[in-house]
């Protein structure tokens, strides 16, 4: 994360300041600013203006006027953009620290921080002048006023979790392969407190995951299969949750070879889902929510080298169902559903999967939501509806008809991993239904998972999608 996040109880008469506030009632500002100031800001309040800044010598000034429209969801997303919108004005002015002091009645400050800090985010290891690029904001410091040092820790837990998960998509197969990815999870299981066990391909050979396997067959770098588990004192649930995580670290399609231009050429963010479950865990652990949680990423790469699978193919998975390939591209569906077989140990309570699996999700929805469905009961659905839009990672819930399931029969298998030209994203998640024999809720993230432009705080590239969906989710599931 590039920027540090503490709250004060002070700030100082050379700190810079953000102050949040209501522009139909301006009061409690003299503290702050001299008479001239205050008649300008109240002219300035009449004439709806978003955020007036005064620069003087000591330090900066900023009033951000925030307006409460039409829904809390709404509101708190406008909060969210206005805290990102602010950030042009401190690079102009190469403002590195900022105190975020709340003069509304209704508080928005904590919603503000997470834009700002978002929208702060930069990827930039692979510049060789990276000071030439730096935001110059490094600080921000929520007064104590504004809100409790527990509200900002715990957002500064799932701000640190999704900048990460930015991060892993961001990172291209020349570091991230699925060894390499498996190392990074480690890494944070250390630092965070979860552990990490990591399958080989000689144990998943053992296992016969052949969903894993199959798609494996055409690259030179073997595959990983990742168990992570968050298990505190006083968990309060008896089963564990499981988040599966397609962890496909580069898809070429295999054999099945995508077009490079507007296709291939970002494919390093095929690993979405599962930068998800791992955003998801350096959150709740950092956070210490009293749930056990499991998570579990199949990861490899797609490749059409070597003895690769081949659309004609049939394949025997993890669960001994037989399956007729019909598409290379559509491999992400194959190693979830061993993972998805390999989660029925664990006599779960709740199973949610992650993934970058269809072009459909993308057409259907776009950047702005998530596709999601499952066998879940409708008080789940309904919690999960109520977080996405809490967080503004809105989710879309499909139907799963049973006459979807139809377009996945085979002629020569049990099943086969294409659908038919319509439904797409349904017709992937029928497939992932025949692994499964527990409640479960499948997210398709393609089209917010990785985006071309940046969309407000949501920074070009990887998004983090999911993350804060899951955090806000597990946190009143666990309440």
């Amino acid at each position: 994360m590039n920027t540090k996040v503490t709250v004060t109880s002070a700030y100082k008469d050379s700190d810079h300041l953000i102050i949040l506030s209501d522009s139909t009632k301006i009061s409690g500002f003299s503290s702050y600013l001299n008479a001239s100031e205050l008649n300008f800001l109240k002219k300035a309040a009449k004439q709806e203006v978003n955020y007036v800044v005064f620069p003087n010598k000591e330090r900066l000034i900023i009033v951000h006027f925030l307006k409460e429209n039409g829904t809390s969801s709404i509101s708190r997303e406008d909060t969210r953009l206005a805290g990102n919108e602010i950030l042009s004005q401190l690079s102009h002015y190469k403002v590195n620290s900022v105190v975020l002091i709340n003069n509304r009645k209704i508080n928005r400050t904590i919603d503000y921080l997470e834009g700002m800090v978002l929208g702060n985010y930069q990827f930039l290891k692979y510049f060789s002048e990276k000071s030439d690029k730096k935001n110059p904001l490094t600080s921000v410091k929520v007064h104590s006023d504004a809100a409790s040092r527990n509200e900002v820790n715990e957002m500064k837990a799932v701000l640190e979790a999704t900048c990460k998960a930015r991060d892993f998509v961001n990172e291209p197969l020349s570091y991230l392969t699925a060894p390499q990815f498996s190392k990074d999870i480690q890494a944070q299981g250390k630092a965070c407190g979860f552990s990490v066990k990591v399958f080989d391909k000689k144990k998943i050979q053992s296992l016969k995951m052949g969903g894993i396997l199959s798609v494996n067959l055409g690259s030179e770098t073997p595959p990983r299969f990742n168990i992570l588990e968050w298990k505190p004192k006083g968990a309060k649930n008896k089963k564990p949750i499981v988040l599966v995580g397609k962890g496909i670290v580069y898809d070429t399609g295999g054999l099945s070879l995508k077009p490079t231009a507007d296709s291939m050429d970002f494919m390093k963010c095929d690993m979405g889902g599962a930068a998800t479950v791992v955003g998801a865990f350096i959150a709740l652990s950092k956070a210490k929510l009293p749930l056990h949680v499991i998570g579990l990423i199949p990861s490899t790469d797609n490749r059409p080298g070597l003895n690769a699978y081949v659309p004609g193919d049939v394949i025997t998975m993890y669960d001994g169902s037989t399956v007729e390939v019909l598409n290379t591209d559509a491999e992400g569906r194959l190693v979830l559903a061993d993972a998805l077989h390999y989660a029925k140990q664990y006599d779960p309570e709740l199973v949610l999967d992650f993934a970058t699996l269809t072009g459909s999700a993308s057409r259907a929805i776009g950047k702005e939501g998530i596709c999601f469905m499952g066998n879940a009961d409708q008080k789940i659905k309904n919690q999960i509806e109520k977080s996405g839009h809490a967080v503004y990672e809105r989710p879309v819930h499909f139907p799963m008809w049973r006459e979807y399931g139809d377009q996945i029969k085979s002629n020569i298998a049990d099943i086969k991993n294409l659908g038919g030209p319509s439904a797409g994203m349904i017709t992937a998640g029928k497939f992932l239904e025949h692994f499964t024999d527990y409640p479960w809720l499948h997210f398709d993230v393609a089209g917010s998972a990785y985006i071309k432009q940046a969309d407000g705080y949501r920074t070009k590239e990887g998004t983090g999608s999911g993350v804060r969906l899951m955090f806000d989710f597990l946190k009143n599931y666990s309440a």
